[in-house]
């Protein structure tokens, strides 16, 4: 399952939401308002920048954004919102290509760096959201928690969401020794019919991050369980992880 297969024309065609799930304004809203103080007047850098859930309000409140995306039909719908001239854009993985100019802000949300499949390539990312960075940049995750507390003993897999009336369930399989995990999104009608579809992903532990942040010469800022700024336990499900480089000596 490459990325590119995985985030298609059909995929791309029901992606957003409006107003329901990670569109929902209690969801949307604090991410955009956070990330408008994180650019702290400076231009902003989105990594998978996908349809612009995050991309196009953040522009509408007058931060400059400019995006990566490796996905052609994930593009296209975002110029169905905003033009070239509103949020560029430049197709390309988020580990390697190089948007011209600098920012003050580089962020990657909703858990896409566990797109990356391999420890090397989710390293590179943070090296490549250096190379963007003026000094004092801040590179911004939002990363689940891998949920392994929530596999029976034995199991190789566990439901992460389950909405018989509503016609979705989730389910997560995981491969601990390569931290991998796939997700399976089964919806269906009051038919015998079901609609299934897949994504991997390398989870990654918070320490883990942390670790990758340092090789490339960031520092942990802060980190919190959402972004409303509510404190990280041992019991939260997700976080907001900001990293910094050193400002200019």
């Amino acid at each position: 399952m490459d990325q590119e297969r995985i985030w298609d024309t059909e995929t791309a065609q029901r992606y957003d939401t409006p107003g329901t799930g990670m569109f929902a304004p209690e969801v949307l809203d604090p991410a955009v308002t956070r990330l408008a103080r994180l650019a702290a007047g400076g231009r902003a850098l989105e990594f998978a920048v996908g349809t612009g859930r995050i991309a196009v309000p953040l522009a509408a409140r007058g931060v400059p954004v400019t995006g990566i995306e490796l996905s052609r039909p994930m593009l296209e719908q975002l110029r169905t919102k905003a033009d070239e001239s509103t949020v560029p854009v430049h197709l390309g993985d988020m580990a390697t290509t190089r948007a011209p100019g600098e920012y003050s802000l580089v962020y990657l949300v909703y858990n896409t760096i566990s797109n990356l499949l391999t420890q090397a390539e989710q390293v590179a990312c943070f090296r490549n959201a250096a190379r963007h960075l003026t000094p004092g940049g801040r590179f911004v995750i939002e990363l689940w928690v891998p949920e392994l507390r929530s596999l029976p003993p034995g199991s190789g897999a566990a439901v992460f969401h389950s909405d018989p009336s509503g016609g979705y369930i989730g389910l997560d399989t995981f491969d601990t020794v390569n931290q991998h995990v796939v997700s399976h999104h089964f919806t269906f009608d009051d038919t015998r019919q079901a609609r299934l579809s897949r994504s991997p992903h390398r989870y990654i532990w918070p320490s883990e991050l942390d670790l990758m942040a340092q090789l490339a010469g960031f520092d942990l800022e802060t980190r919190h369980a959402d972004w409303q700024d509510s404190e990280f336990t041992s019991e939260s499900t997700s976080h907001v992880s900001v990293y910094r480089l050193p400002a200019r000596s």
